[in-house]
């Protein structure tokens, strides 16, 4: 992003400077770069130190993760989960799953710990248990997420967290001209968040931004 004098603006210097500030270490790197070469979106740094934070403060020891893409978040929210912590992570593309498997074994990551489920979220999703899982997260089809939504809030035990990927569109959400079908997407499922009474909601402008809702007891 560029400011009106021509300079990077300071929200692209602030992104640098935390890249920086808390650089990812080789094996991240590798899987970013696995991810580039595919044409996968993987998360943002900033993003992936959230996402540990928040899975390691609510002490999460079962998560699914909706979107592996070549491991980049899988391996951030593995180091957030509990030393013995499972995360289930669902993709549709093989590929995708056999690069994040590359990614996860350069990264010293034991075999059990992550469940790698090739198929189409909405089919797998209804095949994991019920109230089992302390974190949900979303990172795949955005005009899927009220249906992810609605699994996770099946999936999730009391004081579980769910969070959504992209949640800002990259600023699109709070321009109401912008209309196209994934901002839309995203804005109704920021509004289902908001309403829902059994969620405590935040939207924490990270990255793109990431949507985040705790399930009451």
């Amino acid at each position: 992003m560029i400011d009106s004098a021509g300079g990077p603006s300071a929200e692209t210097s602030i992104a640098s400077w935390i890249a920086e500030w808390q650089p990812e270490d080789a094996p991240l790197q590798a899987a970013r770069a696995r991810a580039a070469e595919v044409g996968v979106a993987a998360i943002d740094p900033a993003t992936g130190a959230v996402l540990r934070m928040l899975a390691a403060t609510a002490g999460a020891r079962t998560a699914v993760e909706l979107g592996t893409g070549a491991g980049v978040s899988t391996l951030w929210l593995l180091r957030g989960l509990a030393p013995d912590g499972v995360l289930t992570s669902v993709d549709a593309e093989g590929e995708h799953q056999r690069l994040a498997r590359a990614s996860l074994a350069e990264a010293g990551v034991p075999t059990g710990r992550a469940r790698l489920i090739q198929g189409r979220a909405l089919e797998v999703l209804p095949r994991l248990s019920d109230s089992a899982y302390d974190l949900v997260f979303c990172d795949a089809a955005r005009s899927e997420n009220l249906d992810y939504l609605g699994a996770a809030l099946t999936l999730l035990r009391p004081g579980g967290m769910v969070l959504f990927a992209g949640a800002l569109g990259g600023g699109k959400v709070a321009e109401p001209s912008a209309r196209d079908a994934e901002t839309v997407a995203m804005r109704e499922l920021a509004r289902v968040v908001r309403e829902e009474a059994r969620l405590v909601p935040a939207m924490i402008p990270v990255g793109p931004g990431l949507l985040a809702a705790t399930l009451l007891g």
